[in-house]
């Protein structure tokens, strides 16, 4: 899942960030209206945290223009008025979910997760394809029974592989979904990740590379 982070407070844009990275989603983060435009402009994002309260263009402008563009982006909303009119107000200019400030991370996850679920089709809780083995929940691998320990990054790229049910995943498309970005796309990160998943799904090789196009599961 890819999401934007909208927050103009630093310290808590990151700390949002930093929790979410933790549990593999990639992550970008915007400090004002303007740069949260121009980042929509040339990403697509599953979800879209967005502080209603921002300096010069507003969190409700930042939401209408993004609506009326049309994206299948889901907006959760987050604020410190609590009166059920500016929550009702906030849903009504277009946003999915609304949460009010201070709120728990957990809670905050909980629903990213929901409206992640809703901004593309969603995958079933276990992946398994090829004697591979994954669960979303309890973020664990296996590969013909035996545990296989992955990396936040490496889980991510396998989980887009599985998800692909045997078609072709490109390196682009990796990393929209599994980078930020702040990554070189000319580093060859996705590559050195694709052989670490190799080196640890262990042998016969699983994933092939399809030249010209990208990596499956066949």
């Amino acid at each position: 899942m890819r999401v934007l982070v909208v927050e103009d407070e630093r310290l808590l844009a990151d700390a949002i960030a930093a929790g979410l990275r933790n549990h593999a989603m990639a992550v970008d983060v915007a400090y004002n209206g303007d740069a949260a435009l121009e980042r929509l402009a040339v990403n697509d994002y599953d979800v879209v945290v967005l502080d209603r309260d921002l300096p010069r263009l507003s969190g409700d402008q930042v939401c209408t223009t993004l609506v009326d563009s049309g994206t299948d982006a889901r907006i959760l909303m987050l604020t410190a008025a609590t009166a059920v009119s500016e929550r009702v107000r906030g849903l009504g200019l277009g946003a999915d979910d609304y949460l009010t400030k201070p709120f728990d991370f957990t809670e905050l996850l909980a629903r990213i997760h929901a409206l992640g679920r809703r901004a593309r089709p969603p995958a079933p809780p276990v992946l398994e394809r090829a004697g591979i083995r994954l669960d979303w929940h309890r973020r664990t691998v296996t590969r013909d029974g035996k545990p296989v320990t992955l990396s936040r990054k490496e889980f991510a790229v396998l989980a887009e592989l599985l998800r692909a049910d045997g078609g072709v995943v490109s390196a682009e498309q990796l990393l929209e979904k599994a980078w930020d970005e702040h990554t070189d796309p000319f580093t060859g990160v996705v590559r050195f990740t694709i052989m670490m998943v190799r080196r640890k799904l262990a042998d016969p090789p699983i994933i092939d590379t399809v030249p010209g196009a990208g990596y499956r599961i066949p």
